[in-house]
């Protein structure tokens, strides 16, 4: 299985967060890949320079440690476009449509998520 974790499940992750289930951390540990998209990455450093998210220095960097880096393309781009307005979260709306561009399985706990037609894995 291929996965694409949202920005909270990887931060979950890496912090050893019991927010993450267990059946979702062994999912992770037996995908055959397991990609963090550049727009997590984003997220992660606008919440941080804003304030809103407090995380040790050089934890977004661990993060690129434990997963395949996801670019944002084009084609991503444009299949966002294309989505239906269920989510308002630009992000997550983005993820989505990278996980509908490259055949992904979202790992989410954002409910919204499950509304587009992309399989996700409920964290």
């Amino acid at each position: 299985m291929r996965l694409l974790l949202d920005t909270r499940v990887a931060i979950w992750w890496l912090s050893g967060s019991d927010r993450l289930s267990k059946p979702t951390r062994s999912a992770i540990e037996s995908a055959d890949e397991a990609f963090l998209s550049v727009v997590s990455l984003w997220e992660i450093v606008i919440k941080q320079d804003r304030g809103r998210l407090e995380l040790p220095v050089g934890f977004a960097e661990a993060l690129r440690d434990d997963f395949r880096d996801l670019p944002l393309r084009a084609d991503h781009v444009l299949e966002a476009r294309e989505l239906p307005p269920i989510h308002r979260d630009p992000f997550d709306r983005m993820l989505v449509a990278q996980a509908r561009v490259e055949g992904l399985t979202v790992v989410t706990a954002d409910r919204q998520v499950a509304e587009y037609r992309v399989p996700i894995i409920a964290a």
